[in-house]
């Protein structure tokens, strides 16, 4: 069954998702451009970035793998001049910001006027690389934030439809759901759904492959709610950031 369970739960279609979002802004930056991944972590897009001067940023507290930053720092305060970069990614580290505000506004002054970012980020996640795990945002609250820092909004857009998010939702629950009788109130009621959680968790497994699989090929919008949002922010050419 563990072996089962971690074959079934590798595929990610948010990852899927992620990549092809990165993709295609990549394709929209000049070559030579400039550019900053904030928060990059690993640097898992700089191969789509070959074509540019590309730069990276990271305060590398996290207890896991990086890949060498250009700057260990603080994104809140990057050691660069204003206008420096063209192009911003800024991918699933905003969750992990104290002050976020303030970090829009750093990203703010580090890019070019007219410079566009790309931001990921989750509405509907768990907890993780804790303690630095802050915030969820809203498409609401997105608009006024980046806005506040002196971004105009190309596009704000679910980055997975809701098949992607009642995949994570089902690929959670294959993990988490109890087996231990203990863990079920105990007695023989908890004996007695044992069996039931074990099925409900093999079930769950197989099925979140099946919508994982559904939203790669179908992006569904219509109803529900996304696991992230994607945004292409441009920023202003009025911006006081500069």
């Amino acid at each position: 069954m563990i072996g089962l369970s971690k074959k079934l739960l590798s595929f990610n279609s948010s990852r899927y998702r992620l990549l092809d979002e990165n993709r295609k802004f990549a394709q929209t930056i000049p070559s030579g451009a400039v550019v900053l991944d904030a928060g990059a972590g690993d640097q898992i897009y700089r191969s789509l970035l070959q074509h540019t001067q590309y730069e990276s940023a990271d305060f590398e507290k996290v207890d896991k793998e990086y890949a060498q930053s250009t700057y260990v720092c603080d994104l809140k305060e990057i050691p660069v001049e204003n206008n420096r970069f063209d192009y911003i990614l800024f991918n699933q580290v905003m969750e992990h910001l104290p002050e976020p505000n303030l970090v829009l506004t750093e990203l703010n002054r580090v890019l070019k006027p007219d410079g566009k970012i790309i931001y990921t980020g989750p509405l509907f996640y768990e907890e993780h690389e804790i303690p630095y795990d802050f915030f969820r945002y809203t498409q609401f609250s997105l608009r006024k934030m980046f806005s506040d820092a002196g971004f105009e909004i190309e596009r704000l857009d679910w980055m997975e439809g809701y098949f992607g998010t009642v995949g994570y939702q089902l690929n959670r629950m294959a993990q988490y759901l109890p087996t231990n009788p203990k863990d079920l109130g105990g007695g023989l009621m908890g004996y007695l759904l044992c069996p039931m959680m074990l099925l409900l968790k093999i079930f769950s497994a197989l099925t979140s492959i099946f919508f994982h699989k559904l939203e790669v090929k179908n992006k569904y919008t219509k109803k529900g709610y996304p696991k992230n949002y994607v945004g292409i922010f441009r920023k202003s050419t009025v911006s006081t950031g500069a």
